[in-house]
């Protein structure tokens, strides 16, 4: 015997279109609940994979951002170094101005003063490091920044000798050369309180000599600050441009997933009122079968 229950065609219609219209409420109410469209694989495979695709890129963009962020600072270091330096031997150069008009003695004391100044610069950039990366004291240094994983956008930037025993040399009492030098500062200038007490007041040369050498040697350092000061500025574009682009990629995610509200609000409640008329359609629908009904009352 067979336990089906048979429904009337126009019942059956009007049943299967409330169950759509309770799917589509559910759906709805689910976009509603989450902000989101199409939250999984199942709802849209095409879509889903796509901002997957585009929120990956952008997470990585910022993951990016931090390491432009510290090269920034890494170069900032290195340009304020390297502006320090200059003023230093700006400083030695006022010393040898001075002495050209001081005697032999004066000269002397001049050079003591001279001799710390370079020891000092020396210290200054050996110190000017950030997480252990130190641009100014070695062209061995390289800061290497990749911008973008899927793409072979890297930048690398060397670093300058700016010791004072690489910028300038000392030779038989006075200063020559210029980034040359192998030997250490501290040795390079044991020579020059002596060479600059022998020098008469008229025979400046030497004086002249190392003052020549020391603008050789700024030129040098404020040539190596400006390279750096414009990879400070690409850089700072390069992380704006990143975190623009970031931002359009994540939108370009969102809209493909993220739910109009709007939209999904004003179907909610259409769906409720097809939903109430379904059923008023299905109690008409049935009439027949109660009428059926009551001839056996």
């Amino acid at each position: 015997m067979s336990s089906n229950i048979v429904l009337g065609l126009a019942t059956r219609q009007n049943l299967l279109s409330l169950q759509g219209i309770n799917s589509n409420i559910s759906t709805s109410q689910n976009h509603l609940a989450t902000g989101l469209k199409v939250a999984s694989a199942v709802d849209n495979a095409v879509l889903f994979f796509q901002s997957q695709s585009l929120t990956n890129r952008a997470n990585d963009l910022n993951q990016r951002k931090s390491n432009i962020d510290q090269g920034i600072s890494t170069l900032t270091t290195a340009t304020q170094a390297t502006q320090s330096v200059v003023s230093i031997l700006q400083q030695l150069q006022g010393l040898l101005n001075s002495a050209k008009t001081e005697t032999g003695a004066q000269r002397k004391a001049t050079a003591q003063q001279f001799d710390p100044l370079t020891v000092q610069l020396t210290n200054l950039v050996n110190d000017a490091s950030y997480q252990g990366l130190n641009l100014v004291n070695s062209t061995k240094s390289t800061l290497s920044l990749q911008f973008s994983i899927t793409s072979t956008s890297t930048l690398k930037i060397k670093g300058y000798n700016q010791l004072v025993s690489k910028l300038v040399v000392s030779s038989g009492g006075g200063l020559v050369g210029t980034a040359a030098a192998a030997s250490k500062l501290a040795t390079n200038l044991k020579g020059l309180s002596g060479g600059w007490s022998k020098v008469s007041a008229t025979g400046t040369s030497l004086l002249d000599g190392g003052f020549n050498t020391l603008q050789t040697a700024i030129f040098s350092a404020q040539a190596n600050a400006q390279a750096l000061g414009g990879n400070v500025t690409f850089l700072q574009t390069r992380l704006d441009f990143t975190s623009q682009y970031a931002t359009t990629l994540q939108g370009g995610s969102d809209k493909l997933t993220v739910a109009d509200v709007n939209v999904e609000s004003t179907n909610l409640v259409t769906l409720q009122t097809r939903q109430q008329l379904a059923i008023q359609s299905l109690s008409i629908a049935t009439q027949s079968d109660q009428a059926v009904l009551r001839l056996f009352h």
